[in-house]
Order: C-alpha cells, then structure tokens, then sequence
C-alpha cells in the first residue's frame, strides 16, 4: 500500500515529534524482542545446565532477537493497512510515511541477513527454527489472521520459536523435551493474547480481523482460556515428571498458574471485561518471566 508522505506532518501541534533512531527502534516492536530474548537465554540455560558456551549463548540470544526483530518489521510493513484502521497504531511510522516503504524493507532486510550471520556459531537446527519463525510469523501467520478465528492459534508456533530454540542451541536436536517446551509456550500464549483481543476489541473489530472473541463471543473465549491455562499447567506438570526441569519448577508454575486460572475463573461482568482483560493479560507476562527464571533455576534447586 502507498502511503502519501505528506500524511506524516498532519500531526497535531503540540504533540512531539518522534526521532527517526526512535522510529526505528519502535518498528521492531521491541517488547516481543526482548521476551524472546529471556525466553531463548532459559531454554539454552535450561538444556546446558548452566554449562555456558558463552560465545554460543550471546550468538543465540543475539541472532534470535535479530530474525524476530526483522519479522517485526516485515509485519508493520504487511499490517500498514490494518494499523491505519486501528486508534492503538494509525501513528506508526509505516502509516504516517515518516519512514519510506523502501527504507522498512531494507532495514527489516539487514536485520534478517544479520540475524542469521549472528546464529551460524549455534547449529543448522537452531538457524531452521529461526527461518521457520520468520515464515509463520510474517506470510503463514499475516495470513491466518485475517482469514480465520484459528489466527491467533497459528501465531504461537513462531512465538514459541526463541524458547525452543534456546534448547536446540545447546542440544542439537529437537526431541520431546523441545516438543513439549513448544506446547507450553503455545498454551501460555492462547490466554495472553486472547485477554489482549479482548480489552482491544474496539480496535481489532475496526480492523476487520476475524479473531475469537469478535466471532465467537466473550464468554466462548473466556472458557477457552481456562482450558489453555490449564494445558499450561498440565504440561508443565509433564515436563517436571519427565525429569527435564526440577521439581521447583512444578511447585513455583502451579502456585503462579494457579493463580492466573483463578483469575480467568472470576468471570467478569459486561461493564467490567476490559479491566479484568487487562488483569489477566498482566498476569500473564508474571507467569512468562517466572517461567523463565524457573527452568533453568530448578537445575540449580532441583
């Protein structure tokens, strides 16, 4: 889509006038690059029980956050039609023009062919996890969901990558501990964006996207969370009594994860969805970070 340049000086005259290194910065959508980021460093962590290839680790968390950076980028550029429509995103640089189309491409280009560099010390396996990512995130997943309420579902495979691959850097082969470690990732990510399409729903049913709680209803996603919080907690349940994480994982997931089922259990009014979305959604992102801590600490605390 073109977008006419001049749209980027229809601000208005008290707002403040972002810097472009900031603008850049902003394209990358860098909350999503450092949770991977922490994600990756848990799983290598985790699998190398904490015998650290230093040089391999920095490659992996550093050539991760590259690749998903330029998916980032790539799905601004793709979304520019949507974001315009949307009041959380009609100010992005790709809608205002304050950065050319040429200039998205080349940069989430760099970032892509850097990414990759970065990774070869890891392995093949690694740098085909990060590709994979790539794919689902900017064409399989930017194609999902606008077509189907199972969107949101496909998007977990690439949100999923950076903690598998974290794993595969140290091990080299993808088994069931990487599987069920996807499986968690997918399960912890169904509620989290699933609370952030409801307290964005205005903006999402702007854009025309056919997600879950636009088509199916509030109530119908609220139950569907549960029962993602749950796989949650069972598989994690799974990956202690395999003995692929101490039992300190378990006994800490259950206690946070309990709560955050609880929390989805406290079915809100209709005046009040938003906020309880919002409380959910917070809730989640504690649930990621002990998450992260926990599994490579219970090698440690077992």
């Amino acid at each position: 889509m073109t977008v006419d340049s001049r749209s980027a000086h229809q601000r208005h005259q008290n707002e403040p006038i972002i810097s472009k290194p900031k603008l850049y910065y902003q394209l990358v959508k860098p909350g999503i690059v450092y949770s991977n980021v922490m994600t990756g460093a848990a799983g290598y962590l985790l699998a190398s029980k904490w015998h650290v290839h230093l040089w391999k680790l920095l490659a992996l968390v550093i050539g991760m956050g590259l690749l998903i950076a330029a998916a980032c980028v790539f799905n601004n550029y793709i979304d520019t039609g949507l974001d315009e429509k949307m009041e959380r995103t009609k100010k992005r640089a790709t809608v205002s023009g304050e950065i050319k189309t040429r200039h998205v491409l080349s940069y989430g280009a760099i970032l892509l062919v850097l990414g990759f560099i970065v990774l070869l010390p890891t392995n093949k396996l690694v740098m085909l996890i990060g590709a994979l990512a790539v794919l689902f995130y900017v064409v399989i997943y930017g194609v999902a969901k606008r077509a189907s309420v199972y969107g949101t579902l496909v998007g977990t495979l690439p949100g999923g990558a950076s903690l598998v691959a974290g794993y595969c850097a140290y091990t080299g082969k993808f088994g069931l501990a990487a599987f069920l470690l996807l499986l968690i990732m997918v399960f912890w990510q169904m509620p989290h964006f699933y609370a952030i399409a409801i307290f964005r729903m205005r903006d999402y049913r702007a854009a025309g996207l056919p997600l879950w709680p636009i088509k199916r209803g509030i109530p119908s996603t609220v139950r569907q969370m549960r029962l993602y919080i749950m796989g949650y907690i069972l598989t994690a349940f799974f990956f202690s009594v395999l003995g692929y994480a101490g039992y300190s994982f378990l006994i800490v997931i259950v206690v946070v994860a309990g709560y955050w089922l609880n929390l989805a259990y406290k079915t809100p009014e209709v005046s009040s969805e938003e906020a309880w979305a919002r409380r959910v959604f917070k809730c989640s992102l504690v649930v990621l970070l002990v998450m992260s801590v926990m599994l490579p600490v219970s090698k440690l605390i077992p």
